[in-house]
């Protein structure tokens, strides 16, 4: 057993703190009190804000970046190494689960095996195996999966689920990567969709689109598509069909603004302009899901573990969530409680209470009053082992 002593406990469903001790018995925590162990070890972490490990919810950990260097005949083994390289990034960072929304050759599912059997340290991996997009739309020449019509985007989506995917991810409208495209092109039809919904179902799942704009995302809420990244142009209509429908938004905010990233990681010119942009628009239209309801999911498109101007993405992502409107606690629950609903592992993972998961990170500065508190993130558990801890 292991006792981490002297905390200051973050309930992040009433946005309270308690002093206490965590008992983590195996993977899982017991009891949170005034606990004491004779058998066992203890750590004291020194009156630190004790909060559940980080989640992200849009990750590829595969992607290569300048997008230019995609190389469509890589080795699968190359991909599965970098997803390794960027997992292991993202648990340092206190990401302990991600949600992958599209890896080349399924390369994240593979890393996923690798990571529940322990032969290599890694966040939780909740994977969408491969996204599917139409001939010629956003994702293609990207990885994606290729499909026209409803009866071949059923197959594709089939095929995912039947390799191990636990949702599936397809393309709705245009987006940043591609010169050409604007984000309200629409890339799929309503019964192509409809499709992909169908099989998504039929496994008890869900399906989440790339989605720019609201006219393609009112579509999508019509065919039942539960999740929408990044709505850049999202109006009060489409964010409150998305809020009715009890789905959900992960805005990516990092994505438009962190030119210093994307230069350090040698993206065109074109492609920061771009980005940049679309900065206000799609801030205001977060704003705009926010005054509207629609629950939120902390997500980066950015490696999850990468910095950004003097912090990580994941955190920096959140700092955009209060900007937008967010209070530091509905923040802090974009990346525990809501991404864990949606991926229906809310009784396993997102609280520091007992019978979860021993996913934990420490901070020395309370989060609940300042959110950038969680940029110096020192201690770092998954399922009651230490990954990372910076003594003092």
């Amino acid at each position: 057993m292991t006792l981490l002593q002297n905390c200051r406990v973050v309930d992040v469903r009433k946005g309270l703190v308690k002093e206490a001790s965590v008992a983590i018995e195996g993977s899982k925590i017991v009891t949170l009190g005034d606990s004491k162990i004779s058998d066992g070890h203890s750590i004291d972490l020194d009156g630190a804000y004790l909060l559940p490990g980080l989640i992200n919810c849009h990750v590829h950990l595969g992607i290569v970046f300048p997008f230019r260097e995609f190389d469509p005949r890589e080795s699968p083994a190359v991909t599965a190494l970098r997803c390794l390289r960027r997992g292991m990034d993202a648990l340092q960072a206190g990401v302990t689960t991600v949600r992958t929304v599209g890896t080349a050759y399924g390369a994240d599912l593979f890393l996923r095996s690798m990571i529940q059997k322990g032969w290599v340290k890694g966040p939780r991996i909740v994977s969408a195996g491969s996204s599917i997009s139409v001939t010629g739309g956003h994702g293609d020449n990207l990885g994606a999966l290729l499909a026209d019509g409803p009866d071949e985007f059923r197959k594709k989506a089939r095929e995912e689920l039947v390799s191990g995917a636990n949702h599936l991810k397809i393309y709705i409208t245009g987006g940043i990567s591609h010169r050409e495209e604007t984000f309200d092109e629409p890339q799929m039809s309503l019964g192509e969709m409809k499709a992909v919904v169908s099989v998504a179902r039929s496994k008890n799942t869900y399906v989440t689109a790339h989605a720019g704009e609201s006219g393609p995302i009112l579509r999508a809420v019509e065919a039942e598509v539960r999740c929408f990244e990044h709505g850049y142009l999202l109006d009060r209509e489409a964010a409150r069909a998305v809020r009715e429908s009890r789905g959900y938004l992960c805005p990516t905010l990092v994505v438009t603004r962190a030119p210093n990233w994307m230069r350090e990681n040698r993206i065109e010119e074109w492609t920061i302009q771009k980005a940049l942009a679309a900065g206000n628009d799609h801030l205001n239209s977060i704003r705009t899901a926010i005054r509207e309801g629609v629950k939120i999911l902390n997500g980066t498109d950015i490696p999850p573990g990468d910095e950004d101007d003097g912090g990580n993405v994941t955190v920096k992502e959140m700092e955009h969530y209060v900007d937008a409107g967010l209070s530091p606690l509905e923040a802090i629950r974009t990346s525990s409680l809501n991404g864990a609903e949606l991926m229906g592992i809310d009784k396993e993972i997102g609280v520091v209470e007992p019978g979860y998961q021993a996913d934990l990170i420490a901070t020395r500065g309370n989060p609940l009053k300042d959110i950038r508190a969680l940029r110096a993130i020192f201690f770092v558990m998954q399922s009651g082992s230490v990954i990372r801890w910076d003594h003092a």
